[in-house]
């Protein structure tokens, strides 16, 4: 089955996220959705978000999941606030709970946050399925990038989250708390064991040098032959001495602190105080 899908570029933060539609019907899911923040301000905005709803109302569009490859450190999930809009479960891998207790550590979360998982709907693990309408996704645990990082397979398409990007610029960094260039090659191979003709659908994509547009849809067969730190057979030594040098170079991401006390919750902010307000924390020489 070959599923429709709708990319959302957020240039702010390089992200993709995807409407997947079965097209046998209206039932759709949404993937990685961003919720749009300013952090020299503090403050928070939907627009990203809501050109999505706008998109699937328009459409007349039935949203069943709000799935997440994984605790992004680069944005901020909006699925609750699309979810009070449109419905539908929020999905995510099993190993958030790992996420959940290293980073309640690193934010000083206390025993109120609870590390269960219980934000989300949905605990996925390797082998799980679910439907959308008709259509059936399978779910594949890739992690590396992060403990928690899945893959979906929903018919002909991957929906691979920062595992893989464009065979131009290779693969996902391995040096945030929990993560394994070894163990990142592994699960690529999982994606490369795909048919050659699966789509790929990447979650971010920052224009390789040499290419003036973005891009975020390619195949397994080009993953194979082109990416340039895993195709044409290169070895896991060769990608992991890579991978660990290159990681060594690379600066935090910007939004990466208040993007994980959010999205460690399920997209949602941290409990407000008595009088209403909500804060984020910066742990400093924790990152």
């Amino acid at each position: 089955m070959t599923p429709e899908v709708t990319a959302f570029f957020d240039e702010a933060t390089n992200t993709i996220s995807y409407v997947v539609r079965d097209p046998a019907g209206s039932a759709c899911a949404i993937v990685d959705s961003v919720l749009d923040f300013d952090y020299a301000s503090g403050r928070t905005d939907t627009r990203s978000a809501d050109a999505i709803i706008a998109f699937v109302q328009e459409k007349g569009y039935d949203v069943q999941w709000l799935l997440e490859s994984h605790v992004h450190a680069d944005h901020l999930s909006a699925a609750p606030y699309i979810q009070e809009r449109t419905g539908g479960k929020i999905g995510i891998g099993d190993n958030i709970k790992i996420v959940q207790d290293t980073f309640g550590k690193v934010f000083n979360e206390g025993t109120e946050f609870q590390r269960d998982g219980s934000q989300f709907d949905a605990l996925f693990n390797e082998g799980d399925s679910f439907h959308i309408g008709q259509m059936r996704g399978d779910v594949l645990h890739t992690p590396g990038h992060t403990p928690a990082c899945l893959t979906y397979v929903i018919g002909d398409a991957a929906f691979v989250g920062d595992t893989l990007f464009m065979p131009d610029f290779g693969t996902a960094r391995c040096d945030f708390p929990g993560g394994s260039s070894e163990t990142l090659f592994n699960s690529i191979q999982k994606i490369l064991a795909l048919p050659d003709e699966t789509r790929i659908f990447v979650g971010h994509d920052y224009k390789a040098p040499g290419r003036d547009e973005y891009a975020w849809e390619t195949t397994v067969a080009e993953q194979k032959a082109l990416n340039i730190h895993v195709g044409e057979g290169k070895s896991a030594e060769d990608f992991v001495k890579m991978r660990d040098e290159r990681d060594a170079t690379l600066a935090m991401p910007k939004l990466i602190i208040p993007s994980l006390q959010v999205n460690m919750r399920g997209g949602q902010m941290p409990p407000a105080d008595e009088k209403g307000d909500v804060f984020l924390k910066v742990p400093v020489n924790k990152l």
